[in-house]
């Protein structure tokens, strides 16, 4: 018996639209028919089991795709769905994976399991100048299996719509360095091919270049009413004034933190800022600070 599985991250448009990919082993026997049962086997924010069923159609829209779906609101972009097609049974079935534990990216709560590049590339920018630019790096840079990414500095003004001329270069400069204060980004030496694409570490016998480095920030969360004691966790949406809580960040590969971001680490975890142990090689600590939407 024919049986095919395959495993894909939803963007943000595919939860919109109520769709996702279909394997291409299954098209030639579905294609035919109005209509295709669909199951999707599903724990709401990871924990209670449900079952939905739709009423399915196989379109093409660049690829395959099974829509008429009604996605589960705690379903979040990038997270990574299941198809299994079999032959003999008149049903496709879809998948979610709970995680062990919630994690919030970036102030975003994920129950389920993800893709990190996509949860990268699918960052929603707010208004904010410095949302602007962390969207422009995430959104145009060069990005790694663990949703960490790179884009030469120099490139960025093209990308993150702030204006032009003295203004433009002013706004930029400020989120750039508002955002480098606040740990969200890092300047790092890297390096560009012939054709400009960034590389990080630097290749040797490539133009060295400067970048900006985005490391996700990866969390717990809490599950749906459990206290959480950090509302206002960064997600580079516009927001009112507040203080964001202390914080280890994943520094570059090959970067260690200085000797004041350790004291500071220290000294959080003696006023209990912090509940972490010694800092973990390849971390830093970024202490508590106020952020302006």
């Amino acid at each position: 018996m024919q049986r095919v599985t395959r495993r894909s991250a939803l963007w943000q448009a595919d939860l919109d639209a109520g769709v996702c990919p279909a394997p291409e082993e299954c098209v030639e026997a579905l294609r035919v028919r109005e209509h295709v049962p669909l199951v999707l086997e599903h724990r709401e924010h990871g924990l209670t089991p449900v079952r939905l069923e739709f009423e399915s159609t196989l379109r093409q829209d660049v690829e395959w795709q099974f829509g008429g779906i009604g996605w589960p609101p705690d379903l979040r972009p990038g997270v990574l769905v299941t198809v299994v097609w079999q032959a003999a049974r008149d049903e496709i079935v879809v998948r979610t994976a709970p995680l062990d534990e919630p994690m919030r990216v970036d102030g975003v709560d994920y129950f389920h399991e993800y893709d990190p590049r996509v949860v990268t590339r699918e960052f929603d920018a707010g208004g904010s100048n410095r949302a602007k630019v962390l969207h422009a790096v995430r959104k145009a840079g060069r990005i790694f299996e663990d949703g960490s990414a790179v884009l030469p500095e120099p490139e960025l003004a093209g990308h993150c719509g702030l204006g032009r001329g003295a203004r433009g270069a002013f706004l930029l400069r400020n989120a750039v360095d508002q955002l480098i204060r606040e740990g969200y980004l890092t300047r790092v030496d890297g390096s560009v091919d012939s054709a400009g694409y960034p590389s990080y570490p630097a290749v040797d016998g490539q133009k060295p270049a400067e970048m900006l480095f985005y490391a996700p920030l990866v969390e717990p969360a809490p599950y749906p009413g459990e206290e959480d004691d950090d509302e206002d966790g960064p997600d580079g949406a516009d927001r009112r004034e507040h203080w964001v809580h202390g914080f280890v960040r994943r520094l570059p590969p090959g970067a260690q933190p200085s000797e004041r971001q350790v004291s500071l680490h220290e000294r959080a975890i003696e006023t209990e800022e912090v509940t972490e142990g010694p800092l973990a090689p390849g971390y830093t600590f970024v202490r508590k600070h106020h952020r302006h939407g």
